[in-house]
Parts: structure tokens; C-alpha cells; sequence
């Protein structure tokens, strides 16, 4: 404690505040005694007419023989002023460790916030050099494993926008890169000579490098790269707290990284086994007219068990292969045994005018791979003779082909047989049919005729109202009575939920058709 008149002469001091300030003696002045920023609060405190209210201002800190003190005032009589000094260094220590630990933990939330908010691997290493630059060093690289001898990197000086580039290098030619590429524990910062640092590594617009950390960044299960950070000359160099922040930041982005990686692969599989699953894009096939839609069950799917396929013939004058089924079930594990169907329906292509013996084979190889679903399925061979279109149409299980005549009539082929994949023995009947100009033969999966919706949300669509809808179709384009049909059915169905639709028409053409856009595109002539 000390006392000070409002001359600013000491008037008293204890033993303690004594051991503090030696030479605070009675009738000493405060200029002598005291630091600044205590001299100027008790000039304020003892001045006249002040009022007592002042008193219950917060205390001040300032720093006294290297220590940091808190100094609470007490106005006495006769504008004396008595301070009371409280060591202050422990406390402010645990706050500035506590501030620091939010600030760190807010980073690191931010940053696995941000890390995990995109999937794609160039993305997360852009910010991992951004996110690094702008809260841990000058500049920051991202270092990712090799393609080819080729190391993928991402360099971020701190306010500016991150840079992606390749180089040549072999990592082991830089200390603690290629271990920490493996994977291994970071060296200490101290161990790393940024005079021995790689052009590469350093960026022209950082200037000198006084610091360098390398760090893994570890993935799942194989290393996802390495994280370089870059202080420059003049600048504190990174102390053991800032490399444990530095790896603990490390470990989050290379889990970003290396689910990204991962994501990207699959993604890459999916998207092969995909165009091998979905349904082929039809067209006019050796003067015969194709064309199909597919819907699949869940709208976030692109694939599920109907599906369609048209084979081309391999001689000309031959019947072209149309096929069409339905899994039972729905999704992708109904989408993988559709996948066996068709190669298997394009391995017996070589027995295609015989369908009989193409369902009892597929049959056979369905029920020996144990599957324990079902199909529905029809086959079609389409031929044009002239300018008709001659089809044999075997049905097993599947609802009938539609035939749309010239005149608007609708009729059911006649063909009937049993389940894909259900008993040992297939039996089927096959159905010849001969469209003339302008006809179709629409074929159909169960999922548009038991369609539930319409006005009162719980009615099928039903095979009146498809034949019905079909009448309105003669002598359309195959293509325009597929769109019609999916139309339709979407209308019925509203936002409701439903199994997976497809439709595939075969169409004999017009003779002597010229399609044309506006007159001014040219027109496909169709004999």
C-alpha cells in the first residue's frame, strides 16, 4: 500500500510496496517512485473537485519491476490518495492462456466447419493453404502425394488467393517432407535450415524465410500429403504450442482430404458402372423407329429394376433385339441384377431369333448365381420389310405389348409366359405382328399402369387410360408417344411415390416423312 498527497509526494508506504519500490520514502516524490501510468492516475484521482463516485472505476493494470500489478485506489482526506497494489502476473497469465485456447479452438472449428463443407479434394486444399496462411504462418503449401512423379501443390501467401501447380521433385530431397509424406511424426521446427529450403518452396513474394514447419497430413489409412508453413525472417519463429496447433490442424484437413480423395473415386467407379447400367439412348435403327424413357423410383436414383435395350441386327435384313424388364424391387440392388439380365441377353445375342431358348438359358443362369428375385421380361425382334415393320413379340410374365394402329385402335398382343428367375422351367408364347406406316408397339413396365394418384391421390392409372391415351397417338413418332406416355403418368402421379417406370416404342415410320424446324433446319428424309 501506498499513499501519495496531491502534490504528488509519497506520504506513507508499507513494508511491502517498500520490497516493490524502494525508494518510495516519505516526502519522496511520485515521479521518482512510481512508473507512468500510476503517476498519471493518481494526478487524476487527487485533482480538485473530483468526485468519490470515480472510485468504484475498474482498477488499473499496468507493469511494475517487470511484473504486471493492479492498482486500486482509495481517496482520503486533503486529496491523499491510498494505493493498493495487487501482483497481477499469475492471473493475466491464465487469461492470456484461456484467450489463446478460444481462439485456437474457435479456429479449429472453424476450420473442420469449412474443410468438411465441400467434397471435392482441390477445393479442400485450397482452403487448408488458405485457412493455414491467414491463422498459423506467412505463407502455407499444401502438398499432395505424388501422380506420376508429379507432386499436386496448393501455395497460399496470407491475403492472397490460394495457387495450384505440380512440380517434379522428389521429396525425400527436402528434410521432414518425405517423412512426413509417409506419414511418419514431424522434425521440430528447430531442425529445419530454411537456407536448405527449395526454390519451390519458397515464394518469390514472401522474401526470407526465417521458419519452416512440415507436417503430415494424415489420412484414412494411407497419408492424404503434407503441410508446409513458412514464417518469414524477422517474424517470431513457431514455438511448441504453435506446432501442436499446426499438427492438430494437420490431422482435420487431412481427414478432409482423404474423404474427398475417397469420395472422388467412388464417385469415378460409380459413374463407369452407371453408363454401363443406365438405359442407351434410342434411334432409328435399319429403317425401324426406337424410343424409350426411364424413370427411375426415388428421384435422387438414376438407376433401379426396369430397364431396356435394343440390339442391333449384325446382317442387314436381320431383326434388331428390343428387350424390356422389371426386377422385382426397387433401387440399387435391384439395379445389379438388371446389370446380369442384359449381359446376359447380349451374350445369347447369337440366339436372338429364337426366343423360347433365350429365356430358358437366361432362366438357368439366374436361378445358379442364387439370387433370390425375380423378373418380369419381353422380347422383340423388329425387322422392316418394305415399309412395314414385322415384330415377333414374346412376353414372360410381362404385361402386353400395346399396338396402335393407323385408325386409332388399340390392341393387346397375344403373348403370355411365366416369371424370370422363380421355377426351373419358362414357358412363353410368342406373338407375330405386322405395323404398317405410321403404327406403333408400345412396351410397357407395370410401374405406369399401377401409377397411383390422380384427383383422388389413391386411384391407378390403370390399362384403360393407358390404352386410352395411346388411341390419341396414331401415327405419331415413336418418340413423341414415349414422351406422351412418361407425361402422363408424371401428371398422375403428382409428388406422390412410385416404382420405376419405363416405356419403349417401336414405330414403323411414314413413308416419305421430312422433318423440319421453322423451314430453315435441315429436314431427315425417312423412306
Amino acid at each position: 500500500m501506498l499513499v501519495a498527497d496531491s502534490h504528488g509526494a509519497v506520504v506513507r508506504c508499507n513494508d511491502a510496496a517498500r520490497l516493490l519500490l524502494p525508494a518510495a520514502l516519505p516526502g519522496t516524490p511520485l515521479t521518482d517512485v512510481v512508473p507512468a501510468w500510476l503517476r498519471a492516475a493518481h494526478a487524476t484521482l487527487s485533482s480538485p473537485g473530483r468526485r468519490p463516485a470515480q472510485d468504484a472505476a475498474e482498477p488499473l493494470r499496468g507493469h511494475i519491476a517487470g511484473r504486471q500489478f493492479e492498482a486500486h485506489p482509495s481517496t482520503q482526506s486533503e486529496g491523499r490518495v491510498a494505493w493498493w497494489l495487487v501482483d497481477d502476473t499469475d492471473h493475466q497469465l491464465v487469461r492470456d492462456a484461456l484467450r489463446m485456447e478460444r481462439q485456437r479452438t474457435a479456429f479449429l472449428a472453424k476450420a473442420s466447419s469449412t474443410l468438411l463443407a465441400s467434397l471435392n479434394l482441390g477445393r479442400c486444399m485450397d482452403v487448408t493453404a488458405l485457412l493455414a496462411a491467414e491463422n498459423l504462418a506467412d505463407a502455407a503449401l499444401v502438398v499432395a502425394p505424388d501422380h506420376g512423379h508429379r507432386l499436386p501443390l496448393v501455395t497460399c501467401l496470407r491475403g492472397s488467393d490460394p495457387v495450384q501447380s505440380t512440380v517434379k521433385v522428389n521429396p525425400d530431397d527436402v528434410p521432414g517432407l518425405g517423412e512426413a509424406m509417409r506419414g511418419f511424426p514431424p522434425v521440430p521446427s528447430r531442425w529445419i535450415d530454411p537456407s536448405t529450403a527449395p526454390g519451390w518452396m519458397l515464394p518469390q513474394e514472401l522474401g526470407a524465410v526465417g521458419s519452416i514447419v512440415i507436417t503430415p497430413l494424415p489420412g484414412q489409412g494411407v497419408p492424404a500429403g503434407a503441410l508446409i508453413l513458412l514464417r518469414k525472417t524477422g517474424t517470431a519463429a513457431f514455438s511448441d504450442e504453435e506446432e501442436i496447433l499446426a499438427r492438430v490442424f494437420a490431422a482435420r484437413a487431412g481427414a478432409a482430404m482423404s474423404a474427398a480423395r475417397l469420395y472422388a473415386e467412388q464417385t469415378a467407379i460409380t459413374d463407369v458402372l452407371m453408363r454401363e447400367l443406365m438405359p442407351p439412348v434410342l434411334h432409328q435403327i435399319s429403317g425401324v423407329d426406337f424410343a424409350g424413357r426411364y424413370r427411375p423410383s426415388g428421384d435422387h436414383e438414376r438407376i433401379g429394376g426396369d430397364f431396356y435395350d435394343v440390339h442391333p441386327a449384325a446382317v442387314e435384313g436381320e431383326a434388331s433385339l428390343v428387350s424390356l424388364g422389371d426386377v422385382c424391387g426397387k433401387g440399387l440392388e435391384a439395379a445389379v441384377l438388371t446389370g446380369k439380365i442384359r449381359n446376359t441377353l447380349h451374350a445369347l445375342l447369337p440366339l436372338a431369333d429364337d426366343h423360347q431358348r433365350m429365356l430358358g438359358l437366361l432362366n438357368t443362369a439366374l436361378l445358379s448365381s442364387h439370387h433370390t428375385r425375380f423378373a418380369t421380361l419381353i422380347l422383340a425382334s423388329a425387322v422392316r420389310r418394305g415399309n412395314r415393320v414385322d415384330l415377333d413379340l414374346t412376353s414372360s410374365g410381362h404385361p402386353c405389348p400395346l399396338i396402335i394402329r393407323a385408325d386409332g385402335t388399340v390392341e393387346e398382343a397375344d403373348t403370355h409366359g411365366t416369371l424370370i428367375g422363380a421355377i426351373p422351367d419358362v414357358s412363353a408364347t410368342t406373338a407375330a405382328v405386322s405395323l404398317a406406316p405410321g403404327e406403333s408397339c408400345v412396351l410397357y413396365t407395370d410401374g405406369i399402369t399401377e401409377a397411383k394418384g390422380g384427383p383422388m391421390g389413391g386411384d391407378m392409372f390403370g390399362e384403360k387410360r393407358l390404352k386410352r391415351a395411346l388411341s390419341e397417338c396414331a401415327g405419331m413418332p415413336a418418340e413423341g408417344i414415349a414422351e406422351h406416355v412418361q407425361m402422363l403418368a408424371a401428371q398422375w402421379l403428382g409428388a406422390r411415390p412410385h416404382d420405376d417406370m419405363a416405356v419403349v416404342v417401336i414405330a414403323a415410320p411414314h413413308t416419305h416423312h421430312l422433318s423440319a424446324v421453322d423451314g430453315h433446319t435441315r429436314g431427315r428424309f425417312t423412306a
